[in-house]
C-alpha cells in the first residue's frame, strides 16, 4: 500500500509531460538549426571548426543522457528537470551575450547538457503516469509516448518557423528569446511538477551500472540503438541521394514538412494497431521498414534520374519509411522500458537507451559513412552504400524478433 500511495503522489498529470515536451521542442529548434549560420556568418569560423562546435553540442547531450537518468534516480525527477531548465537557460544566455568561440563553444554544450537533463526524467514521470492511467483503464503507457512523439514533431515545426520569424534580428537575440521561454518553462514547472516522496525501503535506489547487469535490456538497447542509427541519415544520407538525383538544399524543406505531417497524422492510429498487435511482432516490423527504406534507394542508385519531380521519389521513399518505422517502433519500445527496470533506476534506463542511440549515430556514421562518397553519382557502385545502410536496421530486426520473445512480464 505504501508503495502504491508513494506512486500516486509521485506522478504528474501527463498533460503537463506533454506541455513541457512541446515547449522544450519549440525552444530547442527556434535556435539550435540556426547556430551553423551564426558560426559561419558572424563568428568566421571554418567548415571543420562548425563541424567541431555542433558535434561537441551533439555529443554532450546524447553521451549525458544516462547520467541525467542517474541523476533523476538519485534525487528525483523534479529538481533534475528544474536543473536541466537552468543549463538550458545558461547555453542559451551565452550563445545571445558572446562573440567569441570559447564561451559559443560552452553554450552549445550547455545546451545539449540541459537536453541530457530534463529529457530521461520527463520519459521516466510520464512512464509512470502512463502506468497508472493504463490501470485506471485509460490510455495506455504506449499510447501516451505517442502522443509524446507527436507534441516533439510540432515543436520541431513550429520552433523552426519561430526563429525563422526572428530571424531578421539576428541569431543572438533569437538565443536571448530561447532562454526566456525556457524560464518561462522553469517557472511553471517549479509551481507545477510535484515534489518527490520519501522512498520507501523497497523503492530503494540501487546503483545506476546495475542497469547494463541485465543481459536481455543491454541486448535490447543494442538492437534499439539501429533506429537512431538510420533516422540519423535523414541529415547525412538524405542529402547525397538529392545530390544523385539533381536535387538541392531546398528540396529538405519539404521533405522534412512530409515527415513531420506523418508523424501527426499517423502517429495515435499506428500507436493504437501496435497495441492491437503487440510488441513482439511490431518491432521486427518496425526495423525491416527502416531496413526497407535503404533498399528502395537502392534501387534507384544506379540509374540516371529522371526529369521533373519524379527525380525525388526515392528521396520521398526513405523518408516515408524511416517515419513509418520510427512510429512503429518509439512508443513501443519506450513502453518496454519499465518492463526491464521494474521499480529501479527508470531514468538510467531512458537514459542508456538514448546513450547507446548517441553512440551507435556516432560509430555507424565513422564506419559507414565514408561509402556515401561512391552513393553521389548515378553507378552501380552507388548501391553498395545503401545496402550496407540497409544491413544494419534488418540485423536489428532479427534480434529483436528474438529479445521480444522471451519479454519480461508487464509491469501492471
Amino acid at each position: 500500500m505504501l508503495t502504491r500511495s508513494i506512486a500516486r503522489a509521485s506522478a504528474p498529470k501527463p498533460p503537463l509531460l506533454l506541455a513541457s515536451n512541446l515547449v522544450f521542442n519549440i525552444g530547442f529548434y527556434a535556435v539550435v538549426p540556426f547556430l551553423a549560420i551564426f558560426l559561419r556568418d558572424d563568428l568566421l569560423l571554418s567548415g571543420w571548426a562548425i563541424g567541431l562546435v555542433l558535434g561537441l553540442r551533439t555529443f554532450s547531450q546524447q553521451g549525458m543522457f544516462l547520467l541525467g537518468g542517474a541523476l533523476s534516480d538519485r534525487y528525483g525527477a523534479r529538481i533534475i528537470i528544474l536543473l536541466g531548465c537552468v543549463v538550458r537557460i545558461t547555453g542559451f544566455l551565452l550563445l545571445g551575450l558572446s562573440d567569441t568561440l570559447a564561451p559559443v563553444i560552452l553554450g552549445a554544450c550547455l545546451t545539449g547538457i540541459g537536453g541530457a537533463l530534463f529529457s530521461p526524467s520527463i520519459e521516466a514521470l510520464l512512464a509512470q503516469a502512463g502506468t497508472h492511467s493504463e490501470k485506471a483503464g485509460k490510455r495506455s503507457r504506449a499510447e501516451w509516448f505517442a502522443l509524446s512523439a507527436v507534441c516533439a514533431e510540432l515543436g520541431a515545426v513550429l520552433g523552426p518557423l519561430l526563429g525563422s520569424l526572428l530571424s531578421g534580428y539576428g541569431f543572438q537575440p533569437v538565443a536571448l528569446a530561447g532562454s526566456g521561454l525556457f524560464l518561462m518553462a522553469l517557472v511553471v514547472l517549479f509551481f507545477t511538477l510535484p515534489a518527490t516522496p520519501e522512498r520507501a525501503a523497497e523503492l530503494k535506489i540501487v546503483p545506476w551500472w546495475q542497469t547494463f547487469r541485465q543481459p536481455r535490456f543491454v541486448a535490447f538497447i543494442i538492437a534499439y540503438s539501429a533506429y537512431l542509427f538510420s533516422y540519423n541519415q535523414l541529415y547525412l544520407a538524405l542529402p547525397v541521394e538529392l545530390r544523385r538525383s539533381g536535387g538541392s538544399e531546398q528540396d529538405l524543406g519539404p521533405l522534412f514538412v512530409l515527415a513531420s505531417v506523418l508523424v501527426i497524422v499517423l502517429q495515435m492510429p499506428l500507436a493504437r494497431f501496435s497495441r492491437r498487435v503487440g510488441a513482439a511482432r511490431i518491432l521486427p516490423a518496425g526495423f525491416g521498414l527502416l531496413s526497407s527504406a535503404f533498399i528502395a534507394v537502392a534501387l534507384f542508385a544506379w540509374t540516371i534520374p529522371p526529369e521533373g519531380w519524379l527525380r525525388l521519389l526515392p528521396s520521398v521513399l526513405l523518408i516515408t519509411l524511416l517515419t513509418v518505422g520510427q512510429m512503429l517502433i518509439v512508443p513501443v519500445g519506450m513502453d518496454l522500458i519499465p518492463r526491464f527496470a521494474g521499480q529501479h533506476n527508470l531514468g538510467a534506463h531512458y537514459g542508456a537507451l538514448s546513450s547507446m542511440g548517441g553512440a551507435a549515430v556516432l560509430a555507424g556514421n565513422f564506419l559507414l559513412g565514408g561509402l556515401l562518397d561512391n552513393a553521389l553519382t548515378p553507378s552501380p557502385g552507388a548501391v553498395i552504400p545503401w545496402l550496407a545502410l540497409a544491413a544494419v536496421p534488418f540485423l536489428s530486426a532479427l534480434a529483436m524478433w528474438r529479445i521480444c520473445r522471451q519479454l519480461p512480464p508487464p509491469a501492471i
